[in-house]
């Protein structure tokens, strides 16, 4: 095996180990001395991939949710990439709710800001593209930005929201809906605007 898979092994076996710690307890009680006792491995290890628990963590969700996204053209595909979302959150709620819970609505926000601002720019970009328009670039990032706060609090809404059930068809297709029908009309507006200045 080589070093890049091994270490990619290492990575998947200590976000295994975190997903289980995180059903028993929350993400603050999690020490990165049970993940490596429960891994096999020394505390250098641990420190060689991540600079601490919460880096583990993002990293996981980059990998088994962002990343996935990244790679969908959430133009042509938006359902595809929507529904992904949805059936993440649904599957691994405890592991949201309990992230959630650790770092308050606010840092969860900017914990995800970071990886959607890039997918919504990238939307828009292709968008821009697609319908053979021009827009500024300050706008573009400020509508991304925009984009990002409320589909990140959207989704936070979704996890926090334990009460009721989760209604994931309705979800999809009420965010499907405001994305595919906002996004091109508001570009559109924005370079008939530019165009006449």
């Amino acid at each position: 095996m080589k070093n890049e898979e091994i270490s990619l092994q290492t990575k998947k076996n200590l976000a295994a180990s975190l997903k289980k710690a995180m059903e028993k307890k929350p993400l603050s009680k999690v020490t990165v001395s049970e993940l490596i006792k429960d891994c096999n491995i020394n505390r250098n290890t641990f420190y060689y991939h991540f600079s601490d628990i919460y880096d583990l963590l993002k990293w996981m969700f980059e990998q088994e949710a962002i990343e996935v996204v990244k790679k969908i053209d959430l133009l042509v595909d938006a359902d595809e990439a929507i529904h992904f979302v949805a059936d993440y959150v649904e599957a691994n709620r405890h592991i949201l709710n309990c992230t959630y819970d650790s770092l308050g609505r606010e840092e969860a926000k900017r914990f995800f800001y970071s990886d959607f601002i890039g997918v919504m720019q990238n939307v828009i970009e292709s968008g821009v593209r697609q319908m053979k328009i021009t827009v500024n670039d300050e706008f573009k990032n400020r509508f991304a930005a925009f984009y990002t706060e409320a589909l990140a609090g959207s989704m936070l809404d979704c996890i926090q929201n334990t009460d009721s059930e989760f209604d994931k068809e309705t979800f999809v297709q009420d965010t499907l809906f405001i994305c595919q029908t906002s996004l091109p009309y508001i570009l559109k507006k924005r370079a008939e605007t530019e165009k006449g200045q």
